[in-house]
This record gives C-alpha cells, sequence and structure tokens, in this order.
C-alpha cells in the first residue's frame, strides 16, 4: 500500500479524534490508530472499548487497500512539530514496515495487523433516530455537562439525560446538589424516546461539534448510540438504568423572586468566595429591599468578606446559603444579562432562570441550599 496526504490535514483528523484514547488501555492495540486505505479515502478510528471514533482525509495517488494500527504517540507527536508538506506513507503488506518520506527526512515504524482491532457492534432493528442541529446539540452539551456527577453508586447521574418528546428535546443534568435543564422546542421527533449520553463521549462532542455546521443525526437503541456527522461518526456505549423524575424535584411556586444582574453577581460571588472555608465554599445571600448581600467567611483564618448590589426584591427579609463554586458555574452557563432567583426558605432549593431565553430554548437551572449556622 501507498499514499500522499497533507500533514495538517492528516494531524487535524488525527487530534480531533485522538482525546478518545485512554492513558490505559486494556487491550494494547487500543493504543494505535486504526487506518483503513480505500480507494482516494483514508478512514481513521480511535476507541477505548466504550466509546469510539471514526473520522477520514482524503489522500493522494493512493495504491492498494487494506487496515492497519499505528500507535498513536509515534505519529501525533512528530507531526505536531512539521510544518505542512506532502507526506508519502509506503506500507509492506507482507511485515507492515511503514516508512513516511517527506521534504527533510523519513520515519520509520511497525504497523499491527488491522484484523486485531475490535469491531463496534451494530444497533439492533428497533433503533431510533433523531436529527439536531450541530450547534443546538453542543449548546445543550456545554451548559449541562458541569452538573453531571461523578457517582459510582448513581451511575445514571454521571451523564446527560437526553429527554425526546414530539416537539421538544430536553437535556437534563444533576449531581443531586444542583441540576440543570435545557429544553430545545427546535427539535422535532417522530416517537419519545429518552437515554443518557455518558460524560466521556459527551466531552468528545463537545470539542467536535463546534467546528460542524450540518445537522447531526444520532440513533441509538438501549446500550449504543450512534452519532452522524459528514466530518466524524462516534460510537458509544450509552448509561444503562432509568433516571430519575428530574420534574419533581423543582419547585413550582417560590414566592421570592429576586431579579439581579447576572455578571455583577456572578463577579461578586467569584470576589467573595475566596474568603469562604476551603472544604464548604459556603456563601451567604441576605437579601433586604433591593438590594443583596453577599458574604463569606473562614473562622479558622479569621478572613470574612462582604459585598452589596443592587436587586430588585420587595419581600420579607430572607437569609440562605449555597456553594459558591456550584453558584458560580450556574450563573457561567446562562447567557442572559439579568436572571431571576426564585427562593421559598433556607432550606428548599433555589430556582435560577434567565430573564430572556434564546430563541426556541428554555433554561432552568436548580441549587439545593447549604446550612446556616445563625
Amino acid at each position: 500500500m501507498k499514499f500522499d496526504v497533507s500533514s495538517t490535514a492528516l494531524l487535524s483528523r488525527l487530534q480531533s479524534i485522538s482525546k478518545v484514547i485512554a492513558s490505559k488501555n486494556s487491550l494494547p492495540i487500543l493504543d494505535s490508530f486504526l487506518f483503513d486505505l480505500e480507494g482516494n479515502k483514508l478512514t481513521v478510528t480511535a476507541s477505548d472499548a466504550e466509546t469510539r471514533m471514526v473520522t477520514s482525509v482524503n489522500v493522494m495517488n493512493a495504491e492498494g487497500s487494506g487496515k492497519f494500527a499505528v500507535t498513536a504517540k509515534i505519529l501525533l507527536e512528530p507531526l505536531k512539530e512539521l510544518p505542512e508538506q506532502p507526506l508519502n506513507f509506503v506500507i509492506n503488506d507482507d511485515n507492515l514496515a511503514i516508512d513516511v518520506h517527506f521534504e527533510n527526512g523519513q520515519y520509520n515504524f511497525i504497523g499491527q495487523p488491522g484484523d486485531a482491532y475490535p469491531q463496534q457492534k451494530p444497533l439492533n432493528e428497533t433503533n431510533i433516530s433523531i436529527t439536531i442541529d450541530a450547534q443546538t446539540l453542543l449548546n445543550g452539551i456545554s451548559r449541562s455537562l458541569f452538573a453531571t456527577a461523578d457517582d459510582e453508586l448513581r451511575p445514571v447521574m454521571n451523564g446527560i439525560y437526553f429527554d425526546i418528546h414530539k416537539d421538544d428535546l430536553t437535556f437534563v443534568a444533576s449531581d443531586g446538589h444542583k441540576l440543570a435543564r435545557l429544553r430545545n422546542l427546535s427539535v422535532q421527533s417522530n416517537e419519545e424516546a429518552s437515554f443518557i449520553l455518558p460524560k466521556k463521549p459527551a466531552n468528545l462532542l463537545r470539542s467536535v461539534l463546534a467546528k460542524e455546521s450540518a445537522p447531526i443525526q444520532i440513533k441509538f437503541d438501549d446500550n449504543n448510540a450512534y452519532i452522524f456527522s459528514p466530518n466524524f461518526e462516534m460510537v458509544c456505549r450509552l448509561i444503562e438504568g432509568r433516571y430519575p423524575n428530574y420534574d419533581s424535584v423543582i419547585p413550582q411556586e417560590n414566592p421570592y423572586k429576586v431579579t439581579v444582574d447576572r455578571i455583577s453577581l456572578h463577579n461578586a460571588l467569584k470576589r467573595v468566595a475566596v474568603f469562604s472555608n476551603a472544604a464548604s465554599s459556603l456563601v451567604k445571600l441576605h437579601l433586604t429591599a433591593n438590594e443583596m448581600i453577599i458574604s463569606a467567611q473562614d473562622i479558622d483564618f479569621s478572613i470574612s468578606a462582604e459585598e452589596k448590589i443592587t436587586c430588585q426584591f420587595d419581600g420579607t427579609e430572607l437569609k440562605i446559603g449555597f456553594k459558591a463554586t456550584f453558584l458560580i458555574e450556574i450563573l457561567g452557563n446562562i447567557a442572559s444579562e439579568d436572571i431571576i432567583l426564585e427562593l421559598a426558605d433556607p432550606s428548599r432549593a433555589g430556582v435560577i432562570l434567565p430573564i430572556e431565553n434564546e430563541e426556541n430554548e428554555e433554561v432552568l437551572m436548580l441549587l439545593m441550599p447549604m446550612m446556616l449556622n445563625d
């Protein structure tokens, strides 16, 4: 086999799928990229046994066809330092000795048989398919991923829940302390279904979707999902189990409503949180008429901070505590200039809503409070 390929084109494709490869793999061949040459198309695959990403690059002057695997590090590291130029690959079909020639030199290494690379199981016949705009999918994943859990005892919480209805798609993530729910009304489906996308493939999708503009097709069954775009294909194992009824934990009638500038609150929290206890990250919000006092203290180090910001609030005086890191994350994942903070009492969940949602979108964030000592 032989072919010529652009060094930067090959590198960009390899980098886009290389994050799939785990640092420690159960099968040694999973440390490698799988190459499959057919005509003038070179298909490249990376996998960690649970998640698989496939992309392709056009090549020139191709001769022969077949599969071979190459250790990822051998190709990635040199290509990062190589300026744009043609690479000439020559593969010995008998012993898989690979010579890569370029303007100023050459690399020589041994490949592995492509047949040893694990194959992906096909979806069952009852699979369901939906099509989503690439930026809608990216937005849903990016703004809910932060709320996923790392809980070995409840694995269903360790991913993003896709709740598909005929007139909308809802992205949900929660770790029991915070919850993100993004409903998109532009996604249509012929049937109602759901699946839980694990955190690793969600992160991988977030990195590749930014460059996509064409619609993304997702096909899934009870165990796996296939995600297709013109530039890549992903196959991943889904988290099995029943996701909790997320709507049941969202308070419907919180009597106190606070309207506040999101950036002002976000920045004040980041400053005040420096003075909070490192273990708890507790900040206190003290609400009085049209004023919010944000405070934190760490008794062990005798430090404290307090800031006032203006807000719209005409309810009864209220004090409530939140974990600063969680509240900062939530505010960072809302796009609106102003937000509404809906509260009931210091022991019940607070709901954070944007004043203005983006087109075809409804965003809701929820955060459980922390106990105050005073």
